[in-house]
């Protein structure tokens, strides 16, 4: 079956409480739960970002619309993968969801 990238986009959004903090992991576990066996990979969130140029140079990455974390998952096709990525809780916050597949080479 193939495996399809989730990256998280957008603002971050990190919550000001214990309280707050504990609803958000609330809602990812019950995200997590409801892709059941096809999630592969829960990931993690992103912080800091560099980027290695062509010429070995590193610079601070650009941040506009920042890659703010990640997860595996199993998925039919496409069209199924973006079914999963479709109760992210990083949507209830502007962000959005790129879904890429990852090829076996």
């Amino acid at each position: 079956m193939p495996k399809y990238v989730l990256t998280y986009h957008g603002p971050g959004h990190m919550p000001e409480g214990e309280e707050e903090m504990a609803q958000l992991m609330e809602r990812w576990g019950a995200w997590f739960a409801s892709i059941g066996e096809d999630l592969v990979d829960g990931g993690n969130p992103f912080s800091q970002a560099r980027t290695v140029n062509a010429d070995g140079s590193v610079s601070d990455a650009e941040r506009a619309d920042p890659t703010t974390g990640y997860s595996v998952v199993n998925a039919a096709d496409i069209d199924g993968a973006c079914g999963h990525a479709k109760g992210c809780p990083v949507l209830d916050h502007g962000g959005n969801v790129q879904v890429l597949e990852a090829i076996d080479m």
